[in-house]
Formats: C-alpha cells, structure tokens, sequence
C-alpha cells in the first residue's frame, strides 16, 4: 500500500457506469417497491436492484443535510446513483456481474449533519469512506457488519465522545483517520489488536497512558501527536519491527525514557517524539536504525552523551536533539553539527554555542535527573554484527517527503 499517492488511488479501481445499464441478467425494469425510509422509488429505473436498495437511504441522509456550501447533493436525484456527485460503483466480490455503491469520497464538501448513523452502516456493499473537512457530528456508526468495508476517513470533523468503539472489529480495516475531531478519554488497547496499516488519531484530546499491546497491530504508518497522552512509550514497540516507517508522538505528554527496543525498528524512516517529558540517555541500540531519515528527539529532559553510533547513520537527513540537557558530542556528532543536521541547542554542551545557562544544568542534574529501568540495555547495540556500515554508499541521493507531517494538517493529503 502505498500511502504517498492516497489521494488519488483509493477509488481507481472503482469503475464508472455513466452511460451503460447494467447486463448480465440484471433486472434494470422501474422499481416501486416500498421503502422502510418513506422514500418512493416508484418510476426509477436502477442500474442493478442494488442501487434500489440503497437509493432510499440516499434519500433519507440527503434530508437531514442542513449545510452544503458547495451544492455538492444538487445532482442526488433519480436512479443514476452511480452518478451522484461523490459515489462510486464497481462490481461487488459476490457477484461481479452486479453493480453497487462501493465507496464514498466526501473530502472538502463542507456538508454539515447532526449524524452519520442510519447511513454508511446501512449501505451493504460500501469499502470505503472518506469525509475529511466537513462537518459531521454525533457517533460514529457501527460498520462491523459492513463485510467489504477497509478505509474509514472522518478527519476534521465535529464528532466528539470517547474513542469510537465502533470501529472495533471490523474485520477488514486497514486505515483509519479520525485527526482534528474533539473526541477524548483513552485510547482502547482493542484498537492495536486490528489489522491497521495506517492509524491517524492527531488532535484530539485523548489522554491516558498508551496500553502495553502498542506494538501488537501491523501498523504502517502512526500519528498520535498533538494529544494528552501519558506514560511511558511501551515496550511492545519493538514487534513493529517489520512495518513501521513513521510514528508522530510529538506534543503530549510522555513520560520515561525511551524503550531499547526503538531500535529494533528496521524500516522506520521517521520517529518524531518532540515536546514530550521523556528522560534518560539515549541507548545506543538507537544507531540500528539505518533507515532513518528523520529523527527529532527535541525539548525533552534526555541527558548526557549523545552516540557517536547514532551519529554515523548515513540515512540521517534531520537529526533534532535541541531543548535537553546532553553534555558531550563527539566528532562524529560534530560534524553533522557543522553540516547543519544535527540541532544542538539548549543543551548543556561547553563549547557549543546557544547552550543553557551552567546554572540550568546544574540544577537538572542535581535535582531532576531520574534514571532509567533495564539500565544494562542502553549500551547495547543489537545489530552489532552487521552494523550499519553495510549502508555505506547506498544512501538515497533524494529523500521523500514524510507522509505523517501532512497529517499535522486539517485538510486530506
């Protein structure tokens, strides 16, 4: 999956069916069956009785609509659903000479409405969601019984509560973004027991610690920041070591030190921990990440030397250790320094410039310094034996942009 180009690939393989009724069988006569929605489809000619099926409920949402800015439900009448400004049809995996809606792209509609429920959990056929910038409120609803469904995009919007437990079990799901919503409270251990390949819960106002199982879910791509979460980052981090590429935990409230098992971390591109209150030296297992591009460690309460090993990555593009409390670089941390991807400042360090006062360093360490568990692990580097020299040469001549700092925005990406 290839997150880079998810603007425009989620629904290309949804076919169009403008100008052609459905063959094959498919009943395309008008269609006058009641609806439970007090919407009549008497006279309508569907495509495939699919869309009959799901025309009422159409109908049923499109009136509770009370903002569209846009005009974008202006074309929702008639039988051509397949047609309507922001559906999409394709051949359902049961019947594949059969039409039904599949997907959903609401982005930037500014739609308002006091709920979702009664709609995307009655649409039998729909896989994909996508409602960014709108303003959708109430719960989410319940699409477990959904049994195509894997894409689920409700960021930016206006829902609120707890962490939408609805969305635990769904058997498919493989992206969820519900950023810049007002939900709060914990996040469920539940959440990293799914199959998620990208998880974006950014700016919200979640709190609570982060449950031991963290690393339980083949997570690709993980953006938690701008929150109020709590705690240590857990141990089970490690088990991500054949899938994460980036993890955004920036701006909340961690505390501890950082787990040895961040460097088991072999693909990650991206680890952005920044304006937490994690402690402790660095461990030196930090300088197996040989794919790292990206590493912004900033105003935290870390201490002491920074690893010459951490330095010698070849992949490093950015490396932010600013507003901590190290004393010592060596010249392999010197040179990166010079070269301007090492940001050393308010530090402790003599002779660098921009550093904190010898009065602010001399009380951090007197009064604040906390040491770490599993103090035996921080020298250690696992990958010792093949090291990261087997990298020299290879480093990638351009670096692409990180696909999480996009999602520090309201709007898609």
């Amino acid at each position: 999956m290839e997150i880079l180009t998810y603007n425009t690939i989620s629904f290309l393989f949804l076919y169009f069916f403008v100008s052609v009724l459905c063959q094959n069988g498919t009943d395309i006569s008008p269609i006058s069956s009641p609806s439970p929605f007090g919407v009549s489809t008497k006279q309508l000619i569907f495509k495939d009785r699919r869309l009959a099926v799901v025309y009422p409920i159409i109908q049923a949402f499109k009136a509770t609509i009370t903002e569209d800015p846009l005009n974008r439900t202006g074309n929702w009448v008639g039988g051509d659903i397949c047609n309507y400004t922001g559906f999409y049809c394709d051949n359902p995996p049961d019947n594949l000479s059969a039409i039904a809606l599949a997907g959903i792209d609401f982005n930037g509609f500014l739609l308002g409405a006091p709920t979702l429920e009664g709609f995307i959990d009655k649409l039998p056929d729909l896989a994909i969601f996508h409602a960014n910038s709108n303003k959708f409120a109430g719960s989410i609803p319940d699409i477990s019984q959904l049994k195509y469904f894997y894409e689920l995009d409700l960021s930016n919007n206006v829902h609120a509560g707890t962490f939408p437990m609805t969305v635990i079990g769904v058997k498919d799901l493989s992206f969820l973004d519900i950023r810049f919503n007002l939900f709060s409270g914990s996040v469920p251990p539940e959440i990293f027991n799914q199959a998620l390949e990208v998880l974006f819960i950014n700016n919200n106002d979640f709190t609570a610690k982060l449950p031991e199982n963290f690393g339980s879910t083949p997570v690709r791509y993980l953006t938690l920041a701008n929150n109020k979460l709590t705690g240590s980052i857990p141990r089970s981090i490690g088990n991500l070591n054949m899938t994460l590429i980036e993890v955004l935990l920036l701006n909340n409230k961690l505390t501890g030190c950082l787990p040895y098992e961040v460097g088991f971390l072999k693909e990650l591109k991206l680890f952005d921990v920044e304006d937490n209150l994690l402690t402790g030296p660095l461990p030196c297992s930090l300088s197996c990440l040989d794919k790292i591009e990206l590493l912004n460690l900033a105003n935290n309460l870390f201490y002491w030397e920074v690893p010459e090993e951490l330095c010698a990555l070849v992949n490093l593009e950015n490396l932010t250790l600013s507003g901590n409390y190290f004393t010592k670089v060596g010249p392999v941390c010197r040179k990166l320094i010079k070269n301007g991807i090492l940001d050393m400042r308010q530090n402790c360090v003599p002779d660098l410039p921009h550093q904190r006062s010898l009065l602010e360093c001399t009380e951090f360490y007197l009064k604040y310094i906390r040491f770490c568990p599993y103090p035996e692990t921080y020298k250690i580097i696992p990958c010792k034996d093949d090291y990261h020299h087997h990298w020299e040469g290879s480093k990638a001549k351009t670096m692409k942009a990180p696909v999480t700092y996009k999602t520090l925005s309201r709007h898609k990406f």
